[in-house]
């Protein structure tokens, strides 16, 4: 079953009465703007995403809406700006610091939250974006601050025995933003009278941000203060009325924030715990992201790779429980060109399993009952032809096809032309950037042993009797060849992509030979069987 559906019927048997209410739900998710967005948070993102498409596929009215969490206070100064610039500021909500470029975004969390929604939309996700500090300066959280106050005993009973955090006996769960310095992060409210909290903001309070020592009163209300992130989380849920809202698997741990937020959110807030579940990571070359320290890949670069339908494949084809490795040096871009093409290949013939569930969600709801049906040229040999200055790419594309092309097909050559050309010039490694050695036979054929000259004859025996070479065909006739000679066949390979690239790798060779000119093959193959 399509990992999709089965969480949709977990939904089913979890919250049932919500399904047949006819009321809209809702499904949630955030995200702290700190720094450029890595490509991890789009794991999350994607999931909620999917899980409200799933919804409306079945009739079920949904929205999705997407928190910019822009109250949170600056905790990690990302490497890629001005310290000395930006140190004054930590500890600050983060949409009250000066934006990198001012022209582009009027705060620090717009400026990355700009570039955040962009990749989002390109991505074909759509939900309903707001800022956390609208619900805080409106009043919205209001109701939550003030139960949160007065339940601080239930809150610190709850950290103790699910987190096993002690509190102290005057702690509250709330920051006030310091009147005097304007810090969030460095505040402790001490005291609440029903009307203000008393609250110091300690130099020492935190490592990474310096308190002014300032002390008072003031109403915690109308964006004065905000709720820490594990409370805040529940909060959220009770002030949104939110129905369908998971989180990553670092969330889940027993004693973490969503075991933590559960308790305050049912205990506290008397709101039961929306449906959701853990997400896996999203690995970007093995390793986790962070957006502060400028480790990953943002989710701009990484969507700006590959055609929305191809992300989309990458983030919704494994399992929500499996890990994903986005690693765009290696062959994964290749590999997803080539999944697709397979779960296409089956859509179109009117198969109807996991793969072409898969391949629905791989394109948006609004694209779905649009699908054309087209050829679909093989990535790898896209980008060796985008390589070939000599070849005629739409030419090449109709001998691979075997056929005229159609006005689909050569937009989705094209569309492949453009990614190709972009994943070398940006992410590719070395070993898949192919230069043909036209004006000299490479250094390293002089090395080729006999037994490889003497396969190379036999290669260039066969192109002199074939006028017309047809690329599976001398495919299947070098395999001949190498079998009828009993020779290694990274020896025999390796000797005809070094002799025309310099490299002992090279495209499925059968048609990499034939798409070279003719008398440049045979010119070639006898200069290095000399």
């Amino acid at each position: 079953m399509f990992w999709l559906d089965r969480i949709y019927g977990q939904i089913e048997k979890a919250i049932p009465e919500k399904l047949k209410s006819g009321e809209t739900l809702l499904v949630r998710d955030e995200k702290t703007p700190s720094g450029r967005v890595h490509i991890g948070n789009m794991r999350s993102l994607a999931f909620h995403a999917a899980m409200w498409e799933r919804l409306r596929e079945a009739g079920i009215p949904a929205d999705f809406k997407f928190e910019i969490n822009d109250f949170d206070p600056m905790d990690g100064l990302p490497v890629y700006l001005d310290e000395a610039e930006y140190r004054q500021h930590m500890g600050k909500p983060l949409y009250n610091i000066p934006s990198p470029e001012p022209d582009v975004a009027p705060n620090f969390a717009e400026y990355y939250a700009k570039e955040y929604i962009d990749a989002i939309h390109d991505a074909g996700f759509t939900p309903v974006f707001y800022r956390s500090s609208e619900l805080y300066l409106a009043g919205k959280m209001n109701d939550a601050i003030r139960i949160s106050l007065e339940k601080a005993d239930v809150i610190r009973k709850i950290y103790k025995e699910i987190s096993g955090a002690d509190r102290p006996s005057d702690w509250h769960a709330l920051s006030v933003v310091c009147e005097n310095c304007g810090k969030i992060g460095t505040t402790k409210v001490s005291a609440f009278d029903g009307e203000k909290v008393t609250y110091a903001c300690y130099p020492t309070a935190v490592k990474w941000a310096e308190g002014c020592g300032h002390k008072g009163q003031v109403s915690p209300f109308n964006g004065n203060a905000k709720l820490p992130w594990k409370v805040e989380w529940a909060a959220k849920w009770f002030v949104n009325g939110v129905d369908v809202e998971g989180g990553g698997k670092d969330h889940y741990s027993k004693g973490g924030a969503r075991d933590v937020a559960r308790h305050i959110s049912e205990e506290v807030f008397g709101y039961k715990e929306p449906f959701g579940m853990q997400n896996e990571y999203f690995l970007y070359g093995g390793e986790k992201m962070s957006s502060s320290k400028g480790k990953g890949s943002s989710s701009r670069d990484v969507v700006n790779l590959v055609p929305q339908h191809i992300f989309r494949l990458a983030l919704y084809g494994k399992d929500i429980n499996q890990q994903i490795n986005f690693d765009p040096n290696g062959d994964m871009i290749p590999v997803l060109f080539d999944q697709y093409d397979k779960i296409a290949e089956k859509y179109w013939a009117g198969i109807t399993d996991d793969d072409t569930r898969l391949f629905l969600y791989t394109h948006t709801p609004e694209k779905r009952a649009h699908i054309e049906k087209r050829f679909l040229p093989r990535f790898s040999q896209v980008a060796f032809l985008v390589q070939m200055p000599h070849l005629n790419f739409e030419t090449e594309i109709e001998r691979l096809k075997g056929g005229s092309l159609t006005d689909a097909d050569k937009k989705e050559a094209q569309e492949r032309a453009h990614y190709a050309k972009h994943w070398l010039k940006v992410a590719a490694d070395e070993e898949f950037v192919f230069t043909l050695a036209e004006d000299a036979v490479p250094e390293a054929v002089k090395a080729l042993s006999d037994d490889q000259k003497n396969a190379l004859k036999e290669v260039l025996a066969y192109v002199e009797a074939n006028p017309v070479l047809e690329g599976q065909a001398l495919h299947t006739e070098l395999h001949e060849i190498r079998k009828r000679l009993n020779i290694d066949a990274k020896a025999f390979f390796g000797a005809i992509y070094l002799s025309f690239l310099g490299k002992d790798h090279g495209p499925k060779v059968g048609w990499f030979l034939s798409v070279l000119d003719r008398n440049f093959l045979i010119s070639r193959l006898k200069e290095t069987t000399v």
